[in-house]
């Protein structure tokens, strides 16, 4: 009875991390999807290996996997439906070295149309490389061939298509031809179970036909600004940190009944902003917020929004992955843009709000690069004394925050000797005390005297609310 105990704990703690990885995934693959066409219709040279295909000549130009791509790329309100197996069983034959590979699909009485069984990861495998064939009736062709490599990141099969209830289990084998690489293949695909870090979340991409479809433009919009933010802001290799534990203000509704000093209070704020998503993979793609703002209230919003584009359209040139960024962007405003002949929809007002608080933050991180840069740039300036001074300092967040999973909360270095920086009278005297002999006392220290908010915007099942983290960001230093 115990061990059963314990076997039902790790499979809820599993199937939970699983569940916050498989949100960051499809946050991600609507906008992979879209970025891996080119101008021409075919897959990027750039895109070829992170989805494992072996060449352009090896995608025939009826692949349902490039017609899926060029589905989602054509329409920006739609991405393709999703499911994720409910469970996944995978074993090895020692001898042969062939791996078997089920996948137990949740119920559904649609028929799916152009199916992509999607072999996802979390990063990119950094292996070497190697060629990999699936073989399965259900596969269309039944037997298949991908390179993997350093940058792949997923591996697309292309399924047959259903016209009745889903198969509810795909039975599917792999193998490589090179008995060196046997194990390198089992580790990725199997993954922890071997002892390996390497996870593979699979997901079954479909479409149903425009007539069976709902709009998911909010999911769309979403995934495009996870993916943007991703793109612009700097990644810190430090563990990441959690929010749930730093102190909070009561919770505020973003909707329609938001007042406009609260509305106007945000879009003038500074404070940088972060955006947490809390629901589960399904709830995302229908996550939904509209906002109700007065005409003038609407018409700043729209000013500052074409401003704040603008202008990291400049900033964003002096960037590495311009071109990729530039795109997305332009992306996320089609989706925000107000139409000119009728009052904006509540849907674009609220997606054009947290376009602006992304691009505030967006803003504040690359002026801090800028300055960072500068400073190194700068050989004929004095070398920085050790007076205490604010530094730049960024930090991890947790990984199931659309984003931004980074935050520059900066800190105070530097020794406060006379003359002493922003020091108020006790740590005038503390340190007079101890210039005079007294070297038992404390010295006084470089700290932080006045901080600034996060702005937290969570989006959950029961709608979209602002949690604002007092005392988070330092900007000002002193000695006390």
């Amino acid at each position: 009875m115990i061990i059963i105990i314990i076997i039902i704990i790790i499979i809820i703690m599993i199937t939970t991390r699983t569940t916050i990885i498989i949100i960051i995934i499809i946050l991600d693959i609507f906008a992979m999807l879209r970025e891996a066409l080119g101008t021409d219709g075919d897959l990027r040279n750039n895109s070829l290996a992170q989805f494992a295909v072996c060449g352009v000549s090896d995608i025939p130009s009826d692949s349902l996997f490039l017609e899926l791509a060029k589905e989602t790329s054509r329409d920006q309100t739609h991405g393709p439906d999703v499911l994720h197996p409910t469970g996944v069983l995978m074993s090895a034959e020692e001898e042969t070295g062939v791996l078997t590979l089920t996948f137990d699909l949740p119920q559904s009485p649609l028929p799916l149309l152009n199916p992509v069984l999607l072999l996802a990861f979390e990063h990119p495998l950094r292996g070497p490389n190697m060629d990999v064939t699936f073989t399965s009736q259900l596969l269309d062709p039944n037997t298949q061939t991908v390179c993997i490599s350093a940058e792949t990141q997923y591996i697309p099969l292309t399924g047959k298509a259903s016209e009745g209830n889903v198969h509810q289990k795909w039975k599917i084998s792999a193998e490589t031809k090179s008995p060196d690489m046997k194990q390198t293949l089992k580790e990725i695909l199997i993954g922890e179970e071997s002892g390996s870090n390497i996870s593979m979340y699979p997901l079954l991409l479909f479409s149903r036909g425009t007539e069976t479809r709902s709009p998911a433009s909010h999911g769309s919009f979403l995934c495009e600004l996870r993916r943007f933010l991703a793109d612009v802001l700097p990644r810190p290799d430090s563990p990441p940190i959690s929010l749930d534990s730093l102190h909070s203000l009561p919770p505020l509704t973003i909707g329609p009944s938001s007042s406009e000093s609260l509305l106007a209070g945000l879009m003038n704020s500074s404070a940088p902003t972060v955006f947490s998503f809390s629901g589960g993979p399904s709830m995302f793609q229908v996550h939904r917020g509209e906002l109700a703002l007065p005409p003038a209230l609407l018409e700043e919003l729209s000013q500052r929004l074409e401003q704040m584009a603008t202008h990291t359209m400049e900033a964003m040139k002096e960037e590495e992955g311009a071109d990729r960024a530039t795109r997305s962007l332009d992306r996320l405003h089609s989706l925000c843009v107000f139409p000119k002949a009728e009052p904006a929809a509540g849907e674009r007002q609220y997606r054009a709000f947290l376009l602006l608080k992304a691009l505030q933050t967006v803003a504040r991180s690359y002026e801090v690069q800028r300055a960072l840069r500068a400073t190194r740039a700068d050989h004929d300036r004095p070398p920085r004394s050790n007076v205490c001074s604010l530094r730049s300092l960024t930090v991890s967040l947790e990984r199931y925050l659309v984003g931004p999973n980074t935050a520059a909360i900066n800190n105070c270095h530097g020794a406060c000797a006379f003359p002493m920086l922003n020091g108020n009278n006790h740590a005038v005297l503390l340190n007079s005390h101890i210039e005079g002999g007294n070297v038992g006392e404390r010295a006084p220290c470089c700290v932080p005297v006045a901080y600034e908010g996060l702005e937290v915007v969570d989006l959950n099942e029961h709608g979209t609310y602002l949690t604002i983290k007092p005392d988070m960001v330092a900007k000002e230093c002193g000695c006390r």
